[in-house]
């Protein structure tokens, strides 16, 4: 399951944030040695890592399985996590960093590509990098289930990807772009921070645009695709109001739209989603949401047996009438029952997803309980499964 652990995409430059060196300035001499970095990328695609952390004073890190080490290597120079940054951000990008003490840019070496987080921690900067792999996988590779082919399907509406950080989200929607990129001539158009997974025309065109280099912000860039002729719509992530609004609207004016929320279920996704609202809107955007959600899905990745790598347990909530009658009238907590019933049309509960996991032996029965919301009904299932 190392799709997940290590993001998919292609190589090559995307944007303004896309780069192997920074070019210098004339007043800023020749470009910063960035060959101890170098190094430390190439150590972390030979170890297999999905990500390494660099950070003044301490040694490098990489998580490897999902597990974060940073064995015996040296300590860190702050002198050469301050010359990387010297390295790696153009100007424009060192005004978005001093302003906001942090900074997501794409970075390739060695015809490999990352995603690097910049930010300010105890007064120093420190860099978190993401591995990105080379190939789109599909969802059988990525031990994904069938019901979300369907997704891909569709012609209109909101569908929300969920999960913490690093819980396979992007890679969950660069699987579902594919697909409709690969089997439907729709335009595509993707709003990202930063592009992380490069979609190729096929049958679809594909547009991406970047924050900070394409476009200024997540909400205008949203209200600026519909007037780009889209029929699907990736929001990379809705962070406030402004861009779950121009998200909401896109969807109701006949367009398909994708994003993420840090959310760890499904029915949590629509509270967090209606709650980002003031109070006064809240009751209309519970309508508008009912009316436009198609799905919402929720994962967790969980360590495999014998060292294979990672696995998803995924929670899915097909939206149908009775469901959408719950959530206009506020009973969200009652979505639960529906969920359960639901397998029929493809749903699944995350304790029933983590069952299947244990039953297919790849994860180990206490490691599935520990990432359940319910251990009651998690036990339950299992004991009917006779695992």
């Amino acid at each position: 399951m190392s799709g997940f652990s290590q993001k998919t995409g292609d190589q090559g430059q995307i944007g303004g944030q896309e780069q192997n060196r920074a070019t210098p300035t004339p007043d800023e001499g020749a470009a910063p040695d960035l060959s101890f970095f170098e190094r430390m990328l190439a150590e972390c695609v030979e170890a297999g890592a999905s990500d390494l952390h660099l950070t003044a004073g301490r040694p490098p890190a990489f998580r490897v399985n999902g597990q974060l080490s940073a064995g015996d290597r040296a300590l860190v120079p702050a002198a050469a996590v301050d010359q990387i940054v010297r390295g790696l951000l153009n100007p424009q990008q060192r005004v978005v960093y001093e302003q906001s003490s942090c900074i997501d840019i794409g970075y390739s070496s060695a015809g490999q590509r990352f995603r690097l987080n910049l930010f300010r921690q105890r007064g120093a900067t420190a860099i978190a990098v993401r591995h990105l792999s080379n190939d789109l996988l599909s969802f059988t590779a990525l031990r994904l289930p069938d019901s979300l082919a369907k997704l891909s399907r569709l012609t209109h509406g909101l569908v929300l990807i969920c999960g913490a950080t690093g819980s396979g989200k992007s890679t969950t929607l660069a699987s579902l772009l594919d697909e409709i990129s690969r089997t439907r001539p729709c335009h595509i158009v993707t709003i990202e921070d930063p592009i992380e997974f490069v979609h190729k025309d096929q049958k679809s065109l594909v547009h991406q645009r970047e924050l900070y280099t394409d476009v200024p912000d997540f909400a205008s860039a949203v209200r600026a695709s519909l007037r780009e002729d889209p029929d699907v719509l990736m929001v990379g992530e809705m962070r406030d109001v402004e861009t779950m609004r121009a998200a909401l609207t896109a969807a109701e004016t006949g367009h398909l739209v994708f994003s993420t929320l840090h959310t760890g279920d499904a029915v949590g996704a629509i509270e967090r989603l209606v709650g980002s609202f003031p109070t006064g809107e809240q009751d209309i955007v519970r309508h508008r949401t009912a009316m436009i959600l198609r799905a919402v899905v929720a994962q967790h990745l969980l360590p495999a047996m014998g060292g294979r790598g990672r696995v998803p347990a995924v929670e899915i909530l097909l939206v149908n009438k009775a469901i959408s009658n719950l959530i206009e009238n506020a009973k969200t907590s009652q979505i639960y029952s529906s969920l359960e019933s639901g397998t029929r049309e493809g749903m699944q509960t995350l304790e029933q997803s983590l069952v299947q996991l244990v039953r297919d032996r790849w994860v180990h029965p206490d490691m599935a309980r520990s990432h359940s919301r319910d251990a009651m009904a998690f036990d339950a299932l299992l004991a009917r499964m006779q695992i």
